[in-house]
């Protein structure tokens, strides 16, 4: 198959988990299937990351994009300017007029059998007119996300806002799965939730391509009986991560440290926000930053926590804690989508008593560790290799391949932003 591969940005450093799913399945699919991934770059993204995108794709091309948030009077004056908009700002923000002629100039030149849009984002800068199938990978149902941080937030004010981004990505997310032949899910959870607030939105429901993880790569790492120390990882500029560090230093650890006062926390990841800069200046809690390499943060670890009250799609966070034989205690929604069983592969609590009696269980009964440990180690090895899922992607592509058709499709509600420079850089 000839693939072109939309995302809002370029894989390295891969440092998300949306990245890391899309790079070991784009891995699979390079073998067999040629490949042009078209994604924006920004100012710090390097050659460097370019060319190494060239094992997974045979053609790499980037839109170059400034972000806003760096520069926080920008960041205001850019958010203000959307506040009317229609469309949620996660997505006006990546409207783009040069994104939308470079797929256009892309499709005159090669005959596609699948355009994929990975994530919902890409779909704004889809062209009216196009003469393949479009399959959308949604790694999350985005309108859950917005649902869920309205829901949490304490002030009137702050559930307003967040109550009308969540009602824009409503309308948003219905529109892009109105125009796509094929919708990819990453859970049989998001599946049915899609289909539940999309009924009738795509032409046939969301095709499940699971969470994977690399067994090779993250292999078991025993602490000492002892041990202490907590850990969780994850991109802390995303706003669920952020949440939940917060949630958990302020609600659960105090719980955890009066009956063990010598616990330790790691806040590993990149990009952590102020309030997560802050955390990381009380006793006992280390906020690392970007990493090149999680495993030496994880191994130490007693129990890997993942108190997520947001988010949606499935954590691959999780799946690589337990491929590393960690002990893990998660919310339900942190665990959300993944094939585990409370008890048996990780511990599940969601009140910050329940959550904290659950870690300290752990810390004190070594044997029962050891026993979540082996379990959820073997869990992943035996049926999460991330071959399996990629053997699913290509399945799933392969149908909707053969769905081309010459008719036009409906163009999406939004138009392209106008004030996006047109300037593109190509590597082959």
């Amino acid at each position: 198959m000839k693939i072109l591969w939309l995302k809002s940005d370029l894989l390295f450093p891969l440092d998300k988990g949306g990245k890391l799913r899309t790079w070991h399945l784009l891995r699979y699919l390079a073998r067999h299937h040629e490949i042009t991934y078209l994604g924006f770059a920004s100012p710090g993204d390097s050659e460097n990351a370019i060319g190494l995108m060239r094992e997974v794709a045979h053609r790499v091309e980037s839109v170059p994009r400034s972000d806003p948030r760096k520069r926080s009077l920008e960041f205001y004056l850019h958010a203000a300017r959307y506040l009317m908009d229609p469309l949620p700002y996660a997505i006006a923000n990546y409207r783009s007029r040069a994104f939308t002629r470079r797929i256009d100039s892309l499709l005159r030149e090669r005959d596609f059998d699948v355009i994929v849009s990975d994530f919902v984002l890409p779909m704004v800068n889809l062209p009216a007119r196009v003469p393949c199938p479009v399959v959308v990978f949604t790694h999350n149902v985005e309108a859950e996300i917005w649902r869920r941080h309205a829901e949490t937030q304490a002030g009137r004010i702050a559930r307003y806002l967040y109550g009308v981004q969540h009602r824009r990505m409503l309308r948003f997310e219905r529109d892009a799965l109105r125009r796509a032949e094929g919708v990819l899910a990453v859970s049989e959870n998001d599946r049915d939730t899609l289909t539940r607030l999309y009924p009738g939105a795509a032409r046939e429901p969301a095709h499940v391509v699971p969470t994977g993880v690399d067994t090779e790569f993250f292999q078991p790492a025993v602490s000492a009986p002892a041990s202490r120390s907590l850990v969780f990882t994850g991109s802390m500029d995303w706003l669920p991560n952020e949440d939940a560090m917060i949630f958990f230093c302020r609600e659960v650890l105090p719980l955890i440290r009066a009956e063990e006062p010598e616990t330790t926390l790691s806040i590993v990841g990149r990009a952590p926000t102020p309030p997560v800069v802050r955390l990381g200046r009380e006793p006992g809690i280390t906020v690392t930053g970007r990493v090149d390499d999680v495993r030496p943060h994880i191994a130490p670890a007693s129990v890997y926590v993942v108190p997520l009250r947001i988010g949606g799609g499935t954590r691959l966070k999780i799946f690589e804690a337990m491929a590393m034989g960690k002990a893990v205690v998660s919310t339900h929604v942190g665990a959300e989508g993944l094939p585990v069983r409370g008890g048996e592969h990780v511990v599940l609590a969601n009140s910050p008593r329940e959550f904290a009696a659950g870690v300290v269980q752990l810390m004190r009964d070594v044997d029962r560790r050891r026993s979540l440990e082996a379990a959820a180690r073997t869990l992943v090895v035996e049926r999460y290799d991330w071959s399996a899922a990629a053997g699913e992607l290509e399945r799933a592509l392969g149908r909707f391949a053969q769905l081309r058709r010459d008719s036009v499709r409906e163009p999406l509600t939004a138009a392209p932003h106008p004030d996006v420079a047109a300037s593109a850089q190509v590597v082959e």
